[in-house]
Order: C-alpha cells, then sequence, then structure tokens
C-alpha cells in the first residue's frame, strides 16, 4: 500500500498532534515496512528526523500557493499514486481529481462543542465547519477514544459504522529505561524535590491546575506542573503568592522528552484533574512510568486510566486532597495500583495501534 499524509502536523507541532503524527507514521513504518508512507508538506524541519530517514517513508513537497493544502494536497497525493490519503488533524483537502484514492481522517475531540466558552466564535465556526466537511468526504474516520466517537455520532451527526475507535500511543521515551546517571542529572538540573506529585499539560483553565493548586494547599506536599503558560498563569500565581505557595511549587520549562520521562518516573503521584480530555496522553505516559495517577471521573479520562487509578471530581478541591493525601501516606497501595496500571496501559502499545491501523486501510481498499 501507499499512504499518503498530512504532514503539517508532524513537522510544525511540538505537541498533542504533532505527537500523534509522528508516532502513527513511525510504528507503522516498523511494523509494516512493506508500505510506502508519504509526507505531504510545503516544507519540512527537523522534526521528526529519524522517522523521516526510514527507506519506506519518503517526504513530498507539495504545491505552493494559498491554501495550497486545502486545494492541491489532495491532487499531489493522487499525482503520486497513493491508495489512500489520511488527514490526522480533523481536516481533508476540499479539492481532488478523478484518479480513485480512499480517505480517512483522524478526529482528536470536539472539545470546541462541548466547552464553547474556551473558544472564539470565529474559531468555533471554522472548527465546525472543517470537521464537518472531513467527516462527509472521508471514507472512514478514526476518533482516539470511545467519547470521540459518541461526540462525532451526536454533534457531526455521522453513523456510527463509519466511525473506528483506535487508541493512540506515547513517545518511546516513556517505555525505555533511563541510565541512573541520566536521572540523576535531571534532578539536578531542575533541582526536583525529594518527594514530589507530578502535573503536565497546557497551563489553560480546562486542564484546571487550579484545583490541584487549591488541594495541597495547607498540606506540606510538593506539586511539580510541566507545561505551557497561556493567560490563565496568572489566576493560580495569584491563588500562590496569596497563600504563600511559592516554595511548594515548582514550574518547569525547556523539558526534554527524555528528561519528562524521567521526571514521570520520580513523581510520586500524577494529578490530572481535566474538565474534559479528547483522549489525555499524559494519563498514558504516566501509567507507562509506573506512576500511579489520579483523574476526573469525566468524558474520555476513564478509558486512559483503567480501573485502578484513582478517580475524583475535578470541580471539587476536597475531594482531589483527600485521593492525594491517601496515596500520599500508602506506598504499598501506590505500588499496587501502579503495577495493575502497567499491565493496563500495554493496550496502547505501539504494535496493537499498528495492527488496527493496517486493518483499518486493508478493510477500506
Amino acid at each position: 500500500m501507499k499512504i499518503a499524509y498530512d504532514a503539517k502536523r508532524f513537522f510544525h507541532n511540538t505537541s498533542g498532534l504533532g505527537n500523534y503524527s509522528r508516532d502513527l507514521v513511525r510504528i507503522l513504518s516498523k511494523y509494516f515496512p512493506e508500505n510506502q508512507y508519504l509526507l505531504l508538506n510545503k516544507n519540512k524541519s527537523e522534526r521528526g528526523n529519524s522517522i523521516v530517514e526510514n527507506s519506506n517513508v519518503h517526504f513530498i513537497e507539495t504545491s505552493k500557493g494559498n491554501f495550497s493544502r486545502q486545494l492541491k494536497m489532495g491532487k499531489d497525493a493522487q499525482k503520486q499514486n497513493a491508495d489512500i490519503f489520511h488527514g490526522l488533524s480533523g481536516e481533508l483537502p476540499l479539492k481532488w481529481d478523478k484518479t480513485p484514492i480512499k480517505k480517512v481522517v483522524t478526529i482528536h475531540d470536539l472539545i470546541f462543542m462541548r466547552f464553547p466558552q474556551y473558544y472564539s466564535f470565529f474559531d468555533r465556526k471554522i472548527h465546525f465547519w472543517k470537521f464537518k466537511k472531513s467527516a462527509e468526504i472521508a471514507d472512514k474516520i478514526i476518533a482516539i477514544s470511545e467519547q470521540t466517537k459518541s461526540d462525532i455520532i451526536e454533534y457531526l451527526k455521522v453513523p456510527e459504522d463509519k466511525i473506528e475507535v483506535i487508541y493512540q500511543g506515547c513517545h518511546q521515551a516513556f517505555k525505555e529505561n533511563q541510565s541512573e546517571e541520566f536521572i540523576q542529572k535531571t534532578k539536578e538540573k531542575f533541582n526536583l524535590p525529594e518527594r514530589f506529585i507530578l502535573n503536565v499539560g497546557t497551563i489553560e483553565e480546562r486542564k484546571n491546575l487550579l484545583n490541584i493548586v487549591k488541594a495541597i494547599d495547607k498540606t506540606e506536599i510538593p506539586l511539580v506542573v510541566v507545561g505551557r503558560k497561556t493567560k490563565y498563569f496568572a489566576k493560580i500565581n495569584q491563588y500562590i503568592k496569596k497563600n504563600k505557595l511559592e516554595k511548594q511549587i515548582h514550574f518547569l520549562e525547556g523539558v526534554t522528552m527524555d528528561e519528562l520521562a524521567v521526571i514521570y518516573k520520580l513523581a510520586d503521584i500524577f494529578v490530572y484533574p481535566s474538565f474534559f480530555e479528547g483522549f489525555g496522553i499524559p494519563i498514558i505516559e504516566a501509567l507507562f512510568s509506573k506512576t500511579v495517577t489520579i483523574t476526573s471521573n469525566t468524558s474520555c479520562l476513564p478509558e486512559a486510566g483503567g480501573k485502578d487509578s484513582v478517580y475524583i471530581d475535578p470541580k471539587n478541591y476536597l475531594d482531589i486532597q483527600s485521593k492525594i493525601k491517601f496515596l500520599w501516606a500508602n506506598e504499598s497501595e501506590r505500588k499496587r495500583r501502579s503495577d495493575k496500571g502497567f499491565e493496563f496501559v500495554q493496550k496502547f502499545n505501539d504494535e496493537p495501534i499498528a495492527n488496527a491501523l493496517v486493518n483499518l486501510y486493508q478493510k477500506i481498499l
């Protein structure tokens, strides 16, 4: 098979959609080396270099010009005689010629429909139009969770049999054992506390960091936070200053993927009280790191966390506090749950995901 991908996110996004795109191509090229994987974009970057070096992965420079991704990329894939075009981030080109090609699109979430308050009117309209159009054009839609599947059915009015749930995995770094020397270096570089709880993700309202901060107020428990700051950070900072928590909370910046993998492993507890996610990759990262997880009992988070993670009401910081205190004081319970979580998370490993993707491709051909 020859599969073409819209590789804009592959080359230009550092987190979320970029990681999904790079991981998908990486695992397919490894487990199904007989196929050809074409990465279509106007230009390439350093990101994903090691994947592009594989002999079955090819960068294809697409036509230049405004809106070429929407108007020309599909036809560029057809000129390459691709069997399938896969849009990795909710979008498909609008223009195609008569050459036969099957179309697949991955839709990650419809958070802009569920939580319109986090998006501008203009963004909501554009997102809805793009996703709706892609869902109509596609032969098959991949949803990254059962939650996203039910949202696609509800909001985009797509028949259920057009949607396949294929989970995503996480970066290879979280499955590797880093050297003692590197672990020590990372500890020293970021001046990490001896014991701490961890939160990872963009610091925005939906991710609900403020309720973790409230939960550890009046406790001695250190919190380490890794994530890009948005204007919501000001709200958190105000609370930290007012309650004199500066020494208890550590915000880290410039963390590499390998360093992040170490920080997950060193944490006693990973806390992720997001109000809503399409999937929740940080939970998978924590479970692969054998770190017990506290997360919300909403959206797809129980799908990602499995039955041995600890669930909270994200609106109730006292609930979060009691679960943190319980696990913080119980090493054997942390160990029991992290071992069970590690068994559960194997279903998000590379090989089962690669198999599911190729089965879907073969089915539509």
